[in-house]
């Protein structure tokens, strides 16, 4: 199997001197194209600095983290944020909306910076909301917009480049329980459609909709597991 991402030996830590956080400490995940991990874990376990690092939004203190054959700790800042822009996709529990774009304006911000013109560009947000069941609302605002369409709106735009891997940090904390079924059913069509999926969560009921899980304590990953569907 292909693999899409790797971490190797990676520690992370902040300060200095006697005020030294490990974030993580020598943790190695592998994961595959088609994979779906859900990463748990209390606060402080190290999983969101993981995804950090996963998502090129920080670097390794130590270890070798490689996306799509690239080795990341040594790039630019420059090339960080290409890499980041033509390789992943980002869907946070706040939205990030721009509040004066309409959900197409959104949806085509990526391209803008991948430098697409803007035919294409049009084209290409259509198809990601309508993708996402949003076709009706393209023209629509921010604050037009229900939390479950405006994430949806989030989901689009985060797709809109085809990313290698999709990173998702706590996509349904905002969101009301009928919302998050339906979010989730979106995930789920996502990935069935051939997109890599990491999400973190620390509910076991979204958690429960993935493929693995790997569980994170006090910055050391403590266990990966495969999990069957129902």
């Amino acid at each position: 199997m292909n693999i899409v991402a790797s971490l190797t030996k990676v520690s992370k830590t902040y300060g200095k001197d006697n005020l030294i956080v490990k974030a993580l400490d020598n943790i190695s995940l592998d994961i595959f194209k088609g994979d779906y991990l859900a990463v748990m874990g209390a606060s402080g376990s190290g999983k969101s600095t993981a995804m950090n690092i996963l998502g090129c939004l920080d670097r390794p203190t130590q270890g070798r983290y490689i996306l799509n054959g690239s080795s990341v700790e040594n790039l630019s800042d420059d090339e960080l944020a290409d890499l980041r822009n033509k390789n992943l996709g980002f869907v946070f529990q706040q939205f990030h909306l721009l509040s004066d774009a309409t959900a197409l304006e959104n949806v085509m911000l990526p391209m803008i910076y991948a430098g697409i013109n803007t035919i294409e560009r049009e084209k290409k947000a259509r198809q990601a909301l309508n993708e996402v069941g949003l076709n009706e609302r393209i023209n629509n605002r921010p604050n037009q917009l229900s939390g479950g369409q405006q994430q949806r709106v989030a989901i689009a735009r985060a797709i809109i480049n085809k990313p290698s891997l999709l990173l998702a940090d706590e996509p349904t904390g905002a969101l009301d329980s009928k919302t998050t079924e339906d979010v989730l059913d979106l995930f789920d069509k996502l990935h069935r459609s051939g997109i890599t999926i990491v999400l973190v969560t620390h509910e076991d009921e979204v958690a429960s909709r993935a493929k693995k899980i790997a569980r994170f304590k006090d910055g050391k990953i403590i266990e990966i597991k495969n999990q069957s569907k129902i």
